[in-house]
């Protein structure tokens, strides 16, 4: 009689195997680290750890914000370099480093400019108020927004024209600005208002 050949036995894995094989290799894709996790902590546990992790590095950037008023005007550009300077004597502590001035308001803006001679202030104010009038030149409405008089929409206009902040270089605790620039605040409206600054100084300190 023929003898029979055994048959090979089909191993047939279950649905809950295989679908946790699946996501095994998902996991291990998407997050290599687990696999390290798992495959170190229990050598950990037995042997111990070599050495404690170095200590991080110390955090040599630094972070200052302020808020001060100027000097209260009438409509004009003015320079405030030294007015700024004494508000923020923070500035002296940095080797390197940004500051930003950001105005709070709507009517009035920030500047860098012309440092020696008051004229170009002047000329600059009168440019604006012919780019941007109040009124026509028959005394005439321009514009819609007149709540607080004719210099009111004007002033807006202005301010987004010139801006609302700007950022100085710091060098060895001084702004490093150019020779002949000078930090301007420029005041659109007739009235006198007292305007406040927010100032914030990002750096590295001196050692």
């Amino acid at each position: 009689m023929p003898r029979n050949t055994p048959q090979p036995s089909i191993v047939s894995s279950s649905p809950t195997t295989t679908a946790l094989l699946l996501f095994s290799l998902l996991l291990v894709c998407f997050f290599p680290g687990i696999f390290h996790l798992l495959w170190s902590l229990p050598l950990s546990l037995i042997f111990g750890s070599s050495s404690p992790p170095p200590p991080p590095p110390p955090d040599k950037m630094s972070w200052m914000q302020k808020q001060f008023t100027l000097p209260p005007r009438t409509r004009g550009s003015y320079l405030v370099t030294d007015h700024v300077l004494k508000e923020l004597p923070e500035i002296s502590q940095y080797k390197v480093g940004l500051l930003t001035l950001f105005m709070q308001h709507t009517s009035c803006a920030l500047s860098l400019n012309e440092n020696w001679d008051k004229d170009v202030r002047a000329d600059m104010t009168d440019a604006l108020d012919r780019i941007v009038p109040d009124q026509g030149p028959k005394g005439e409405a321009l514009y819609r927004h007149d709540a607080e008089g004719l210099d009111d929409a004007s002033s807006h206009v202005k301010a987004s024209l010139i801006g609302a902040s700007v950022t100085i270089p710091i060098t060895d605790g001084k702004l490093n600005t150019g020779t002949w620039q000078g930090i301007w605040y420029l005041e659109f409206r007739d009235m006198k208002h007292t305007r406040k600054v927010v100032a914030t100084i990002q750096g590295e300190k001196k050692a």
